[in-house]
């Protein structure tokens, strides 16, 4: 197959001479001298292997194939600007989509005041939040179904990370529990057999296993899925719990305390993260910086 070589200048040509029928006129028209001009008429025929233009000494008509090969060109200058226009339409956030997957405490306590400023500054673009478990959302930023991930977990070493705050644990019990009037507990103090947790899926849990003092404890308590549960529970006097500071909104209700964990070891990272091998889009971009702003206010 014979190669091509014909740019956007030259159908700019080919139809300038098409509109104008005079090779002076269209030459003037593309700012070109009129030698140079039939030369670069004479090329794009070549290239197609017909004559598109018949020539005579009153004017210049187009061929058949060159009426066919004019609405062709026609066609693809349109399409290219129609390409043009939807990348400044990206460019200038008036479209597009923008996906996160957060895990449910930062996407209650974060994201809400994240969404609400974004949308107000770009309102046409549609926003997408997930709130879910740790293992999900990695699984949805691995397979590009979001643009980033707020999560916590041990090896994210495949994807490009951000640690947006080490966050504190909370020792929470009821007001009648013993140690409910301590300024601050150590974790060793506070677990025994009437401790509950989340299910081990959740990156509470999995972090909070691999302390030496949960992994030297009893038995524990009841186990459940979602912290609404846990406060009901320890509500009622079933029980005790260590949970992350951004979930503490679940357990600001009646008889409840929540009491610092003063090990300076018990830190649970959440992080921004995002694949390694995908840019993000401009808007997709804006919203990360926003994620970063809300962490760090």
């Amino acid at each position: 197959m014979r190669s091509i070589n014909i740019s956007m200048r030259d159908f700019d040509a080919f139809l300038a001479l098409a509109q104008t029928q005079h090779f002076t006129r269209a030459a003037e028209r593309c700012h070109l001298s009129q030698s140079a001009f039939s030369q670069k008429i004479g090329r794009i025929e070549a290239s197609a292997g017909v004559r598109l233009f018949e020539r005579s000494t009153r004017h210049v008509t187009l061929t058949p194939e060159g009426e066919v090969f004019a609405e062709e060109v026609r066609r693809i200058q349109a399409d290219v600007q129609h390409a043009f226009s939807g990348l400044q339409d990206l460019a200038h956030r008036r479209v597009g989509r923008v996906a996160v997957a957060a895990l449910p405490s930062v996407a209650a306590e974060w994201m809400p005041q994240v969404v609400a400023r974004y949308r107000a500054d770009n309102p046409q673009i549609k926003v997408e939040l997930f709130d879910t478990l740790a293992g999900p959302a990695l699984s949805m930023l691995r397979e590009g179904r979001v643009d980033m991930a707020i999560t916590s977990g041990e090896d994210l070493r495949e994807f490009e990370c951000m640690v947006l705050r080490l966050e504190r644990f909370f020792f929470v019990c009821r007001d009648d529990h013993p140690m409910a009037d301590k300024a601050s507990v150590s974790l060793s103090q506070v677990v025994g057999p009437d401790m509950m947790h989340l299910a081990r899926s959740s990156s509470v849990r999995q972090h909070l296993q691999t302390q030496p003092a949960m992994l030297a404890a009893p038995p524990h308590g009841l186990e459940v899925e979602h912290l609404a549960t846990l406060a009901a529970l320890i509500a009622q006097g079933l029980g005790v719990s260590v949970v992350p500071e951004l979930t503490l909104f679940h357990f600001r209700r009646q008889r409840l305390k929540a009491i610092p964990i003063r090990d300076r070891q018990l830190r649970r990272p959440i992080v921004l993260a995002r694949h390694k091998a995908r840019a993000l889009s401009i808007a997709a971009r804006v919203m990360f910086d926003e994620v970063v702003a809300q962490a760090r206010a």
